[in-house]
């Protein structure tokens, strides 16, 4: 990488305007980049914004020093972040800040290296693997990690989305900002003070590759849609009583009646003949509040829903551990002649939803954390769950935003896929739209139908080309049953894993370490800059 990667030195230095205005003028190219980049994603969901929104802030963080750099990114990543996350706005507004004040650190880490990075030659590369590897670490740290809004999750269904099948949500980041570095280059390079022909030149070429890295998604090879039949899978969504925090009200047991009873409607419009008889049916996530383990009612209401239906049932459930001072998030296969079965618990658990690190330090200052309940216990083992003539691969939730869960499953032979989810706290927010993207993007990586079932919405049926076949509307009750395709053949992106993130890391590190050896003051720094420490 050494022979390849050299500092790009054809930028004059010219005096520039006072320092204070350029400050000022890399301040709001990095607001707007961040606000644009948000617009690229549901639910609004103009993915053509993604690259323009890059763009802007790879050009705030250009040309200045690291130091520089990391402040700008982090006010470019908050501008992002602000808006994208207002969904975690229910659980409290210190809450939701203070997640956007932590996830735009690695921005800021970020754009430090961008800034080392843009001033070598090929730059817009190393950008792209940089941007993989602040996805990557915001993936691990800190307390398992928050891959939420990742630039992959913008284009559920977009030029961009086939790349998915190769190399999974990294190589979709990877190629996005590709896209974004190299239109950020032409900005560069056709400023008028650097004019003249030769630049004019080269630009075309910038935005002629530009054009080209989404256009190249379409000669990613996939599998063929192989006759592997289909199953008739009933969706049941029951919805709840209440909002935000307190979405249960103060009725006992309403969650797990309304699913029943839809499932008993359900089962009364089969025998109409107004829908087809489901092979199997699937619950969302709690959707029933009491532990049907425990408690006889509840395994009697269960019990009785899955009798009248006739066929399995996935029921979403939280129980206890064995002690009593556990708890579980669980997917419990009830059968209509044995009960209940075979089980996935869910395996990545949210942060201060389903567990709280440092619960006995943090309790003394913030009482809401008592809201949170029983500790959860993870499960230890993939979500491929017999039911029926089929195996499903049983994700959970905020699972559906890694890509190690998902693949695990994937590669236990779990076709289709089925995200079992909860969003009550968070119905009619941004959450619901951002997480059925991530669906889209994970039936085109793993060549996999996906089943979304949702307690208040949005549940849907995605299909192995990412294309939304069916949804529901959010805060109703509905069912459905929906003809699902069953493919068996992996995408490269199954069989390789995390080799493509890997890879790129390695390239994102191999340029930092370069421009590191390298530093020094770059040509291209205007007056302004040079002050800067």
């Amino acid at each position: 990488m050494a022979q390849t990667v050299q500092e790009d030195q054809r930028v004059p230095a010219v005096p520039g305007p006072p320092r204070a205005w350029h400050t000022l003028w890399r301040a709001a190219t990095a607001v707007a980049g961040g606000v644009v980049l948000f617009f690229a994603f549901p639910p609004a969901g103009l993915w053509f914004l993604a690259p323009p929104g890059v763009a802007l802030l790879t050009l705030a963080v250009r040309g200045v020093r690291p130091r520089r750099a990391a402040w700008l990114g982090y006010l470019g990543g908050a501008a992002f972040l602000v808006p994208a996350l207002t969904w975690v706005q229910p659980i409290g507004d210190d809450a939701w800040l203070a997640l956007v004040a932590i996830e735009s650190l690695f921005f800021a880490a970020m754009s430090a290296g961008v800034a080392l990075v843009t001033r070598l030659r090929g730059w817009p590369v190393w950008t792209a693997a940089l941007w993989v590897a602040q996805e990557w670490a915001r993936g691990l740290f800190p307390v398992g990690g928050f891959p939420w809004v990742r630039v992959a999750f913008s284009q559920g269904e977009s030029p961009f989305t086939p790349y998915a099948a190769l190399g999974g949500a990294p190589l979709v980041t990877f190629a996005v900002v590709l896209c974004g570095g190299l239109l950020a280059s032409a900005a560069a390079r056709i400023a008028p003070r650097q004019g003249g022909g030769a630049a004019v030149r080269w630009t075309a070429y910038v935005l002629a590759g530009a054009l080209v890295v989404p256009l190249l998604a379409y000669a990613v090879p996939r599998p063929g849609a192989e006759a592997s039949g289909t199953v008739r899978v009933g969706v049941i969504q029951g919805n709840v009583p209440g909002t935000g925090m307190g979405f249960l009200g103060d009725q006992p047991a309403v969650v797990l009646r309304n699913h029943a009873d839809k499932t008993h409607e359900l089962a009364q419009a089969v025998r109409a003949g107004k829908v087809a008889r489901p092979d199997i049916v699937i619950w969302p996530e709690n959707s029933t509040d009491i532990d049907p383990y425990r408690s006889t009612f509840a395994y009697d209401v269960i019990d009785a829903a899955v009798r009248d239906i006739g066929v399995p049932v996935l029921v979403g459930a939280v129980v206890r551990s064995p002690d009593g001072q556990h708890r579980m998030t669980r997917g419990i296969v009830w059968d209509p002649a044995h009960g209940p079965g075979a089980y996935y618990d869910k395996r990545k658990l949210v942060p201060f939803g389903e567990f709280v690190p440092f619960k006995e330090l943090l309790e003394k200052f913030i009482k809401r954390i008592d809201l949170v309940g029983l500790q959860s216990l993870p499960g230890d083992r993939d979500g491929d769950l017999k039911m029926g003539p089929v195996t499903v691969g049983a994700v959970e939730c905020y699972e559906v935003a890694f890509d190690d869960t998902v693949r695990s499953t994937v590669l236990t032979g779990g076709s289709p896929l089925v995200v079992q989810t909860n969003n009550a706290t968070y119905a009619l927010s941004n959450l619901p739209p951002q997480q059925l993207a991530m669906s889209q993007l994970r039936a085109v990586e793993h060549n996999r139908a996906v089943i979304t079932a949702a307690t208040t919405g949005i549940s849907a049926y995605v299909d192995p080309d990412g294309k939304v076949r069916w949804r529901t509307a959010e805060r109703v009750a509905d069912m459905a049953v929906v003809d699902v395709q069953i493919r068996k053949g992996e995408t490269l992106a199954t069989r390789v894993g995390a080799l493509p993130e890997r890879a790129l890391l390695l390239i994102g590190a191999g340029a930092l370490a370069v421009a590191l050896s390298r530093r020094r003051r770059p040509p291209q720094l205007d007056k302004s800059e040079e002050e800067d420490g």
